[in-house]
């Protein structure tokens, strides 16, 4: 029998292949690409083998690789495993992967296990900063991370399976991740915050309980998981879940709206961080996210008819002016529904 030899990281791997990795060489492993279209856009997600190739994906969510068995090589048992998945893409990428997978990859579960981040763009805002010298908390983190990697994986030397220890939650982070999941679970009702996004919502306080693991194993700590830790990964799993929503809502949306929903969101932003209800055309079409003028004009066009915006003039200039509703410093309503006490201590 060879030898497990470890393979931590792999960019371009179908998912049958990377279940194989796991299996026969090394039981755990991460899929890391700043390319994603090479993982989302590749052979395994097309539309013959998509529905097969995200359940596996999700089993290994699970640290459970499925039975399979072939009369011609490829078979493996069911075995446990730990992945994790890492993928950076460009919005284009991901609007085409959900397209071409017509709704597969929500149905299945498979875009809930990830927590989406879909950063501001910092384009126009990148000006040159000497690097600093040194840099402590960065080093400190590769220490940390290189003292876990060279930790001996604990494997049973019977089954060669991989067995890891069992966390336990204490009680007072077990109440904090309950107050979280109820928090969520009661905005999937119907009219409730998250009812648009129940797949990913439902998710989250898993995903919370799995950050919490993570936190407590980085800091080196013993013992049950502790209610602070809980609370900072509560906190994580909500913003992520706002972030999944944001992408969600606005993929929904029809094509000729996509424009509008980008302009209002960056008109929101900035009036909020500079507490302002009118912004001068001539500034959303240079520091905004639409840079041509017919496109701007358009989107403008359709704020104004859902009356999320006016235009109006300020001597010779040009203003968009927001509804203040939707503004929360001018109306003291909080811009997101405010996190459950417990947890925001």
């Amino acid at each position: 029998k060879a030898p497990k030899v470890p393979k931590l990281i792999t960019e371009d791997a179908t998912p049958e292949g990377l279940a194989m990795s796991l299996a026969y060489e090394w039981p755990v492993g991460g899929v890391i690409s700043n390319e994603a279209g090479i993982v989302l856009g590749g052979h395994a997600m097309q539309k013959e083998s998509v529905t097969r190739n995200l359940g596996r994906l999700n089993s290994l969510y699970g640290g459970v690789i499925p039975d399979t068995k072939r009369a011609t090589g490829g078979s493996y048992p069911a075995t446990n495993a730990r992945l994790t998945v890492s993928l950076q893409a460009q919005e284009a990428v991901f609007r085409t992967f959900f397209e071409n997978t017509k709704g597969l990859a929500r149905g299945s579960g498979f875009f809930a296990r990830f927590l989406v981040t879909w950063p501001e763009s910092t384009m126009g805002t990148r000006f040159y900063v000497k690097p600093t010298e040194n840099w402590p908390a960065l080093g400190a983190f590769n220490q940390r991370v290189t003292q876990i990697l060279d930790t001996q994986l604990p494997i049973d030397s019977i089954t060669d399976e991989i067995c890891p220890a069992m966390l336990q939650l204490s009680p007072d982070a077990k109440t904090v991740w309950i107050d979280y999941h109820d928090s969520i679970e009661g905005e999937l009702k119907v009219g409730g915050e998250m009812a648009d996004v129940k797949d990913v919502a439902s998710k989250s306080a898993d995903n919370a309980a799995r950050i919490a693991c993570l936190l407590h194993v980085f800091e080196g700590r013993i013992g049950p998981v502790g209610a602070d830790t809980m609370r900072a990964a509560c906190r994580i799993a909500m913003w992520h879940l706002f972030e999944a929503k944001r992408f969600l809502n606005e993929l929904a949306l029809p094509s000729e709206m996509i424009n509008a929903s980008k302009l209002e969101a960056w008109l929101i932003d900035f009036a909020t961080g500079n507490k302002i209800t009118k912004i001068k055309k001539n500034e959303a079409l240079q520091r905004g996210p639409l840079r041509k003028k017919d496109v701007l004009d358009a989107a403008i066009a359709d704020l104004v008819d859902l009356g999320r915006v006016r235009l109006c003039k300020d001597g010779k200039a040009t203003m968009i002016e927001i509804r203040s509703e939707l503004l929360p410093f001018a109306t003291g309503i909080p811009a997101i529904p405010a996190i459950p006490e417990e947890v925001a201590t």
